[in-house]
């Protein structure tokens, strides 16, 4: 039961963390303005987490994996533009009910201390998403599948940065289905 209680407040601490960092920003938020958030003692937070960029990486580790997780639904089916159309609708499902999971996520791009910080998981994240889009496009157009990788992120890095800075009024379940529409066409 300790245990669960201790978890849960590791897990209170990361949520409250991300929010603020998405928010505020990593350099503007403090450990001190995390525990007022969440609860919890500097005791507690210094505990799980030795210091705010050891904070701040586990936070992006765990992004990472939900990607992750987005790229491998898309690979339990078996046909190359089925794989993008789930792609597609996983990642626009993800950017409409968490946008501050990308909020973050723009954040740790755009800030140079963070990227700094994180420069090792950041190229390892880029390499895996890379890696899983290019094998789709391998079957697609073999020729050009590199760019085609390229491109296709680049698209959805594009909306995704739109959506979160012009979001109340931007078309994204449009967006989406033509995405899907166009991308799907064997």
């Amino acid at each position: 039961m300790y245990l669960s209680k201790m978890e849960s407040k590791r897990q209170q601490v990361i949520d409250v963390a991300t929010r603020l960092f998405a928010e505020l920003g990593f350099e503007n938020t403090s450990m001190a303005s995390i525990c007022a958030e969440a609860g919890v003692s500097k005791g507690l937070i210094y505990h799980h987490f030795a210091t705010k960029n050891e904070l701040l990486r586990e936070i992006f580790s765990a992004t990472t994996l939900r990607m992750i997780e987005i790229s491998q639904a898309s690979e339990a089916t078996s046909a190359p533009h089925e794989q993008l159309a789930t792609l597609i609708s996983q990642l626009f499902k993800q950017l409409q009910e968490d946008k501050s999971f990308f909020q973050l996520n723009l954040n740790i791009m755009l800030q140079p201390g963070t990227r700094s910080i994180l420069h090792d998981l950041i190229q390892e994240r880029s390499a895996h998403l890379m890696t899983s889009v290019r094998h789709i496009f391998d079957q697609i157009d073999p020729d050009n599948s590199e760019l085609c990788s390229y491109m296709f992120i680049a698209e959805l890095d594009g909306i995704a940065l739109d959506f979160l800075s012009i979001f109340d009024s931007y078309p994204i379940e449009a967006l989406k289905n033509h995405m899907i529409n166009r991308y799907s066409k064997a």
